[in-house]
């Protein structure tokens, strides 16, 4: 029989809850408790719900872990949330969340943290339980290629209205509402390299103009702006045991690239394959590494204390979380101030405060927001104020590390599409580190991919994604979801199994091989080079030196 459930008390809603009613959170980090184990807290649910003994429990657990494709169930209920992959936790969160098997799940942004294959793993196995047990879905997300790849009903939602609802392809074929046409022209797709992100939500930056063609071959070849050699970052991971040899942990193996001016790198792969330890690599954030990075010619590496000072003003950042990266107890204008008064002290009070209020203008900003504090502000709005900041010194090298991950999709693409348009107004040239392959498609010159430390595959964006070499670049833009319900359930996918390995004990020669459907013998032998195929550079046996 159905209940009403806002009449409920607070006794017969916990029954309900966890039995008829699941929820799987989006961070399950903060979900689990860190001082219990996993079979601890899994086994509370089934005594709590069913009845059963600590015994029956825990080999329930076990049997649902076994369900989720958890390796080694058994073993993982002894083991601590933090001993865990973000994919694995999150696979033990749907395991909790099914252990009495609800007639309703609800999934809270349950991809939202996850690398792109992880979430293809986990977006795969809540479909294949569904089917499996029966269960409803309440699936909660603001991507809309999850949305076209895995739901047949769709409800849209602004500031807690419902503004429209319907069939899945009714909706992404046909909306009616306008803020969900702005949504879906938001998105950026993989499968549509030259589509602009189109703004909404937010005033659109009077300095935006329409984005430039992110073809690379479209411009002169010109002297590098940054060169990058052998560069490889080291770790100290301590001692395994007491008399143990110390341990190093390889974040950057061997990189080699260069940056041309007025060019975007975009920088993709899982988390820790090295994306953001090469940027600070870069940035000249580390005490030690091995290598060399030069700009225009000059190696940083060499360059005395006051010299890198001074050429800091070329080279800054933009951080993953905007508000994190703002000193909460400075107004705008003191936060975007900041580095005049490091590269330009010559400037009085006055004149900072102009060029101040004159990049909060050019970013979309209004003079006045100078007085103002960041809690003040959206996270759309906070990132406009990070950008502004690293902009201030006139840099001509930014890097953007994760600039938009922490955002909704509408202002994501306002934030993107004000950088490509800062990068053609001012001649800024990018490294633009994401997860999100199609947001770094749409951005990018060039892709380099990343894994383990080491570079995969790097080439041109249309090429890389239009006809990727490695398996492992197959596999990720494979596992992105296309905002289309009938393209995306009519295309063939390659899902990666597994974890990334350990970088404390990569495998033996090619990193990729434990993942890899193509590997045999000479991987595990030999270590592949990158080396030119066309237009491409690949590390890959399995490659021909030439496209047929």
């Amino acid at each position: 029989a159905s209940s009403e459930l806002l009449t409920l008390g607070e006794a017969e809603l916990n029954r309900i809850r966890g039995s008829a009613m699941a929820m799987i959170f989006q961070d399950p980090m903060t979900a689990l408790n860190p001082h219990l184990t996993i079979g601890r807290q899994m086994s509370r649910v089934l005594e709590r719900h069913r009845g059963l003994s600590r015994s029956d429990a825990l080999a329930a657990a076990a049997d649902m872990l076994d369900a989720v494709r958890v390796p080694e169930a058994k073993a993982r209920l002894s083991q601590y949330p933090h001993e865990m992959s973000g994919g694995m936790r999150q696979r033990i969160m749907i395991a909790t969340a099914l252990l009495c098997r609800p007639s309703l799940l609800i999934a809270d942004e349950p991809t939202t943290a996850l690398d792109v294959t992880v979430q293809a793993q986990i977006l795969e196995l809540m479909a294949d339980l569904q089917r499996e047990l029966g269960t409803a879905v309440l699936l909660i997300t603001h991507d809309m290629g999850v949305v076209a790849a895995n739901c047949d009903r769709v409800l849209v939602m602004k500031d807690g209205v419902e503004r429209e609802t319907g069939d899945v392809g009714q909706i992404f074929a046909a909306p009616s509402d306008q803020y969900t046409k702005d949504l879906l022209a938001a998105v950026p797709r993989l499968d549509a390299a030259s589509s602009a992100i189109k703004a909404s939500g937010e005033a659109e930056s009077p300095a935006s103009s329409e984005p430039q063609s992110r073809v690379a071959g479209d411009r002169p070849r010109q002297p590098p702006l940054l060169s990058v050699d052998g560069l490889r970052v080291e770790f100290d991971a301590g001692r395994e045991s007491l008399f143990g040899p110390r341990r190093a942990l390889k974040a950057v193996d061997d990189v080699s690239f260069t940056l041309a001016p007025g060019e975007t790198l975009g920088i993709v792969g899982e988390s820790g394959c090295g994306k953001s330890t090469l940027a600070r690599g870069v940035l000249q954030l580390l005490d030690d590494y091995s290598g060399r990075v030069a700009m225009l010619g000059d190696e940083l590496g060499s360059l005395s204390a006051a010299a890198l000072k001074a050429r800091r003003a070329d080279l800054q950042v933009v951080f993953q979380d905007p508000l994190a990266s703002l000193n909460p107890r400075m107004t705008v204008g003191d936060i975007v101030a900041e580095p005049l008064r490091t590269f330009r002290p010559e400037l009085s009070a006055q004149q900072r405060l102009e060029k101040v209020q004159a990049l909060l203008t050019r970013v979309g900003l209004e003079p006045a927001h100078a007085y103002r504090y960041p809690h003040e502000f959206s996270g759309g709005q906070c990132q406009r104020i990070g950008i502004a900041r690293a902009l201030i010194s006139e840099p001509q090298l930014v890097v953007c590390d994760e600039p938009v991950s922490a955002l909704d999709v509408s202002v994501q693409a306002q934030v993107i599409d004000l950088l490509m348009s800062l990068q053609h107004e001012l001649g800024l040239t990018l490294i633009f580190i994401a997860h999100d392959l199609a947001v770094v498609r749409h951005i990018s010159h060039r892709v380099m991919v990343m894994y383990l430390g080491r570079i995969a595959e790097i080439a041109p964006s249309d090429r890389l994604y239009d006809g990727p070499l490695h398996p492992y670049t197959q596999a990720l833009i494979s596992a992105v979801p296309i905002p289309d319900p009938i393209v995306e359930r009519e295309r063939e996918r390659r899902l990666l199994v597994g974890d990334v390995p350990s970088p404390l004990d990569p495998p033996s020669g090619c990193a990729f091989r434990t993942r890899c459907p193509l590997a045999d013998t000479r991987c595990a032998a030999e270590r592949p080079v990158l080396r030119s195929v066309g237009a491409t550079q690949v590390a890959c046996h399995a490659v021909p030196d030439e496209q047929r």
